[in-house]
This record gives structure tokens, C-alpha cells and sequence, in this order.
């Protein structure tokens, strides 16, 4: 029975570039399974999916959102994730706890970059997909040229499980290729046909594709097809999930979800081809005081729990919603679970169901769902919570860069704490914002993924903690880091009127490229005692975090503990931090430290008279065109990489060089040097600022 129960869940992801028509389609599929009895629309700011007062002003996914469909006897939790770069993370976390993503495809515009973002992000977890070619009404929809656009652009092993009736405004239907049976619609009702005899000849040399393609990894299916033996739909089926589940295929359906045209065949195919938990297997994990040690579970509610934190939300009526992916066992309301991430023991008092904005108290959740949690302390994003006596850590989240920083303060001073406390919340509940004091300029500066990411946390200052702000310019979020590997010893010793201070450590810093900060411990023999080596540690980040040059966070430095004394009365772990600080400040000359800035992958659609102008003002913003590619008949894709300082107001320059004709995306790539001349300027002007303040 338990079996049969967890083999009928989907946990599913809608994800797409922005303006795809994401929200659409999930709200679409709300009604269709009986969820909603009115169609919520983007455009009107009534989608249930997009509850927060930001997102139904703008239009667009900020927030991803949680919500359980049924279909066919199945239970379909899906989350309708942002499109907009700036809110990348709400992507990659709602990746790391599905079992299946349904990518929505632009017909008019086919791949875009940020599908390129969500596709690479999905290959990180392993998510299998399906695709749905959206927006079929549209002028210039073009179903085959998006699929090989996928296979181009994503390496999708595109294969059509559909093709559309019709295109732009004479998009009448659809043709299922593997049941070989068409489809019409009107309004909401459905109409199943023949395939009208213009179709016939496509529609079987397709249908003889597909077979051809999933006989590659079925042998029974290829010994039948080989044979001319009589091929059913549950074949096919079965190959197909065969094919997906391992990352073989991509199928392609179409539609157009606004029209409500698809969106049922859409549901039947995350039911027919999309994993349940079963299907995906055991998640791995790993011993929590030995990395190197593997654990498993399976997706059993007789296994011991294990569960993640995906996402944590500030609720005004409930407190702290803490959002989790259960893997396997079982939790009851009122029950204790464990955090083996911060290695403390957490009550959860309710449990929660939730339907966007809605929520539903239940009294457990078990291997399969995704529920809320509420009565958590310590727990955030991306920690694990499993049975104390069977602990297991799973796979943490990778989280982005911030690259733009902005000042703010509130408008009347004594709300200055209030304003502390309102941006820790939503630091909590978005690991991709972070918030420091600059104890030097006495300044609150928070860092984000872009201009309307802070823009949006401005905003929400204002509507959910009312609080009014003023908000400096957008500023680049420079990084540091050393170019030369040094060894140094350094004792620190002090002698006041009681104990004294004494640490010694030989160590060795080196740069560590596109690994992160990473800490190495080598004393041998006792020489430091091992309750300061975290003291080490902790002096070492806590300097790195504040810079060395002109505080900007440090990048990519390895930290090597070789050697080093103590005193058994005067050591402390406060005189082994301070020693590890001022040590690292001593050496900063000698490791040859540079600046660093972010650099964005840079995407321009243009029609092709203004290419010349175009690529000339990148090369003046000292970036690069590196590949231009035929986007549609008389225009150009161009793709590139600029640095982000400058880049603030392209938008309007754009529009300007190409009468408002062209468009672009950009995104983070990485942190680069910058050149030498830029560099000693930033320099000057910080020791400048320094002096006056």
C-alpha cells in the first residue's frame, strides 16, 4: 500500500526564461484538476500562484510557490518558480528537491537565456524533463525551429511527442504522436478527431521516429520494431520513462496554455513520464562526522526521516514557515527532529499543507511530500533534519554571487533597528540577499543578484514591515583575493594584569582558484591543542569576509595550518583568533592581492542593421562579443561577456542605438581581475573616503 501511495506522487517544477507563460500554465493546470474553479490571469494580478503585492504589480514570478494538484488519481506537488535571473536562487533550490521539471518554451521566442540557466541548473540535481512549446497563437511560433533550437542551444536530445494543428492565430489543435490520435479545442472544451489527412504523412514519419529513437534504449521495443511486431502505446510508455528518467530523451509537447489549448495532455504527460519518488531511487548522503562516509535512504515511510529545508518564509499570521522536502520516514505534528547541520534539536509545532498563499493544517508528512514546518529556531536554507539517533547530511544548495550592493538607511533614525531585524528576516528567508553594517562609514549596505532584486526588497520594506527607506545608487559588489602563495609565522603575545595572551601559528595562505575558502588543518602531534583549530578557522573567514584591500569580501584563498605552540595558561581561543587576524594582515603585501569584479554573460536580440552599433558600444563597455547566431529571418542573437560596472542603465542606451527594437538579458558568469588602472583608482578613492570619515 505504502508502495502504491508514494508510487502516485509527482513533485514537479514549472521553470522557464521569464514571460513564457510559466504562472499561466500552472494556473491553467489548477483548473483543470478541479483546484480552482476560476482561471487566475498574470496580466489582471489574480494568478493564485503569485500572491505577494510585488509580483501581481509587475506581473512576474518573484517568489516560487508551492501547491498540490490531483490528476488521475495522482497527487502532483508542483512549484511555479521565477523567471527572472535576479531570483535564480528560488530556481536552484526548488531544483535540489524535485523529482521532474516541466521546461516552458517561448514558440515565438524558443530558447532563451535564462532557459539556458534553469537547463544547466537541472543537469546540477539530475532532474528529468519534459518540454512544453508554449504560446503556439502567437505570431512568428515556431514548434520544430524551438526543438532544434534545444538541441542546439541545451543539448536536448529533443524528441516529439506532439506536433501542433495549425500556427500563430491558426492554431487549432494537436496531434499525439504516440497514441496517433488529434485533438481540437474551443474555449475550454476538448475535441478528439482523426488526424486530418493533411497531417497523416508527418504524424507517421514522426510517430516512426519515436519508436526508432526509445528502440536505442529498450531492447524489447527494438526487437519488435526490427521484427515488424505490432507496437502498443504501453511500449512506448514504457520506453519513454525509461529514456527520461536517465537523462536520454527531452519530449516536446505544445500548446498554448492562455488559450487553454494542451494544458490536459500536458497533465497526462507529467502523470505518463515524470518520476514519482520511487522511481528517482534513494538519496545519498553523507555521515555527519565523516563526509567521506556515504549513507543512503530510501524513499520508504518505515526508513528512518530524513528531510531538507528548501525555503523558509516570514509569515504575519503563523510566524516562520520552514518549507521541506520529506525523502524518507515520517514526521508527526508536536514531534522533535534533529538538525544535523547545525547539530541541534529543533520542536516542530504544526505542520502545514500549503496552497500558495493558503495553508492547511496536517497531523504528519512522510517519504514523498513537501510540507511546512512551523515552530523552528536554527533551521535554514538548505539544512538537513533527520531522526537524531539515525543522522544523515544530505547534499547542501549552491547559492549565487550577490553583485550589486546598495546603501540604505530608514528615513527617520530610530527605526534603525527595526530595519536590522526586518532584513535579517529576509536574509533568513533568501540566502542570495545578504545585509552588513560598514562599522567604518556607519552605513547598512545590502548585497543582491541585481537591480530589481533589491529593488523588490526596497519595496517590501515598505509594504510588509512598514518601513519607509531611502535607498542609495546600485554599486558594483567588487571581490578580493591573493595572486601569490606565502608562508608566515606569526606569535602573538600579550602580558596584562591577570592571564596574558599567547598563540603561535606557522601557517601558509595560497590562492585557490574557483574553489572558495577552504581551511586545512595539518598539526600533527598535539602542538595546538585541538579545541582552538575552530578559533583558527573562525579568524581566518571572519578577516576574509571584511577584505584586505578595501573590504570587499575575499575570494578563492586556501589557508593552510602547518605548525604553531600554545601556553596552558595564557592560550585562549580569543588569542588564537586575534593571532590568525593580525598574521593575515601582516603578510597581505607579500600574496599580492588584486580586485575582482563580476562579469555577466550578456545576450542581445537585434535586428540586423543595428549589429554594428550594437557591438561597437560593447566594446567601448570593455566587453566582448563572442558568437553571433541567426535568431529569426533579418535578425541576430548575439552573446558575449561585459563587466557589470558597466552595464547600469544599458537598457535605455539599447533602446536608443536600436529605436527601441532590441533586447537583452544578462546574468552572472563569474569575478574577474580588474584592469590595473581601474583597480589603483578604487584604491584611492577608499583611502580617500577613509581619511575623511
Amino acid at each position: 500500500m505504502e508502495q502504491k501511495t508514494i508510487k502516485k506522487i509527482r513533485n514537479i517544477g514549472i521553470v522557464a526564461h521569464i514571460d513564457a507563460g510559466k504562472t499561466t500554465t500552472t494556473e491553467r493546470i489548477l483548473f483543470f484538476s478541479g483546484k480552482t474553479h476560476k482561471m487566475g490571469e498574470v496580466h489582471n494580478g489574480e494568478a493564485v500562484m503569485d500572491f505577494m503585492k510585488q509580483e501581481q504589480e509587475r506581473g512576474i514570478t518573484i517568489s516560487s510557490a508551492a501547491i498540490t494538484a490531483d490528476w488521475k488519481d495522482h497527487k502532483i506537488n508542483i512549484i511555479d518558480t521565477p523567471g527572472h535571473i535576479d531570483f535564480t536562487l528560488e530556481v536552484e533550490r526548488s531544483l535540489r528537491i524535485l523529482d521532474g521539471m516541466v521546461m516552458i518554451l517561448s514558440a515565438a521566442d524558443g530558447v532563451q537565456p535564462q532557459s539556458e540557466t534553469v537547463w544547466h541548473q537541472a543537469d546540477r540535481y539530475k532532474v528529468p524533463r519534459i518540454a512544453f512549446v508554449n504560446k503556439m497563437d502567437m505570431q512568428g511560433a515556431d514548434f520544430f525551429q524551438t526543438t532544434e533550437m534545444m538541441n542546439d542551444m541545451l543539448g536536448a536530445n529533443s524528441v516529439v511527442f506532439q506536433i501542433p494543428i495549425g500556427k500563430e492565430s491558426g492554431f487549432e489543435g494537436i496531434i499525439d504522436i504516440v497514441n496517433m490520435k488529434a485533438f481540437t479545442y474551443s474555449n475550454i472544451e476538448v475535441k478528439a478527431i482523426d488526424i486530418p489527412e493533411e497531417y497523416l504523412e508527418i504524424s507517421k514519419k514522426k510517430h516512426d521516429l519515436l519508436i526508432e529513437k526509445l528502440s536505442d534504449f529498450d531492447d524489447t521495443l527494438l526487437e519488435k520494431y526490427l521484427d515488424e511486431k505490432e507496437i502498443s502505446v504501453e511500449d512506448i510508455k514504457k520506453a519513454a520513462r525509461y529514456a527520461i528518467l536517465h537523462l536520454l530523451i527531452t519530449p516536446v509537447f505544445c500548446g498554448s496554455a492562455f488559450k487553454n489549448k494542451g494544458v490536459r495532455l500536458l497533465l497526462d504527460a507529467i502523470v505518463d513520464y515524470l518520476p514519482s519518488p520511487l522511481e528517482r531511487g534513494v538519496v545519498l548522503g553523507y555521515d555527519v562526522d565523516d563526509p567521506k562516509q556515504t549513507i543512503s535512504r530510501k524513499p520508504s515511510y518505515k526508513r528512518p526521516f530524513s528531510a531538507i529545508a528548501f525555503k523558509i518564509i516570514n509569515d504575519p499570521y503563523v510566524g516562520q514557515q520552514t518549507f521541506v522536502r520529506v525523502y524518507s520516514g515520517e514526521l508527526n505534528s508536536g514531534s522533535y527532529v534533529y538538525n544535523s547541520t547545525r547539530r541541534k534539536k529543533e520542536r516542530v509545532s504544526r505542520i502545514l499543507k500549503i496552497r500558495a498563499k493558503e495553508r492547511e493544517d496536517v497531523l504528519s508528512i512522510k517519504a514523498g511530500d513537501i510540507g511546512a514546518l512551523i515552530g523552528m529556531k536554527t533551521t535554514t536554507t538548505g539544512d538537513t533534519l533527520c531522526d537524531e539517533k539515525n543522522q544523515i547530511l544530505l547534499e547542501n544548495i549552491h547559492y549565487p554571487e550577490t553583485v550589486v550592493d546598495m546603501k540604505i538607511e530608514p528615513e527617520i533614525i530610530k527605526e534603525r533597528d527595526k530595519l536590522g531585524i526586518a532584513l535579517n528576516k529576509m536574509a533568513l528567508e533568501d540566502p542570495s540577499f545578504k545585509v552588513h553594517f560598514d562599522n567604518e562609514t556607519e552605513e547598512t549596505v545590502i548585497s543582491g543578484m541585481g537591480e530589481l532584486h533589491l529593488d523588490v526588497i526596497a519595496d517590501r520594506l515598505k509594504t510588509e514591515h512598514r518601513l519607509n527607506v531611502k535607498v542609495g545608487e546600485p554599486s558594483v559588489a567588487f571581490r578580493e583575493t591573493i595572486t601569490q602563495e606565502v608562508r608566515h609565522e606569526y606569535k602573538y603575545k600579550k602580558q596584562t594584569g591577570g592571564h596574558g595572551q599567547y598563540a603561535h601559528i606557522d601557517f601558509r595562505i595560497e590562492p585557490n582558484s574557483g574553489k572558495g575558502i577552504e581551511f586545512v588543518n595539518k598539526i600533527k602531534g598535539g602542538n595546538i591543542p585541538r579545541e582552538y583549530i575552530p578559533a583558527i578557522e573562525k579568524g581566518f573567514k571572519q578577516t576574509l569576509e571584511k577584505g584586505l584591500i578595501i573590504g570587499f569580501p575575499m575570494l578563492d584563498v586556501k589557508f593552510i595550518l602547518i605548525d604553531g605552540s600554545f601556553h596552558p595558561v595564557d592560550s585562549s581561543e580569543m588569542a588564537f583568533r586575534l593571532c590568525t587576524k593580525l598574521a593575515l594582515q601582516e603578510i597581505i603585501k607579500k600574496s599580492k592581492p588584486e580586485l575582482l569584479e563580476p562579469v555577466m554573460k550578456i545576450e542581445i536580440n537585434t535586428p540586423d542593421e543595428f549589429m554594428g552599433d550594437i557591438i561597437g558600444d560593447i566594446n567601448r563597455r570593455r566587453g566582448k562579443i563572442n558568437n553571433m547566431r541567426r535568431y529569426r529571418k533579418g535578425s541576430q542573437k548575439l552573446d558575449g561577456f561585459v563587466p557589470l560596472m558597466e552595464m547600469f542603465g544599458y537598457a535605455s542606451v539599447l533602446r536608443t542605438l536600436s529605436s527601441g527594437r532590441s533586447s537583452f538579458s544578462m546574468e552572472y558568469y563569474k569575478y574577474s581581475a580588474l584592469p590595473k588602472s581601474i583597480q589603483e583608482k578604487l584604491i584611492e578613492e577608499s583611502l580617500k573616503k577613509k581619511k575623511q570619515t
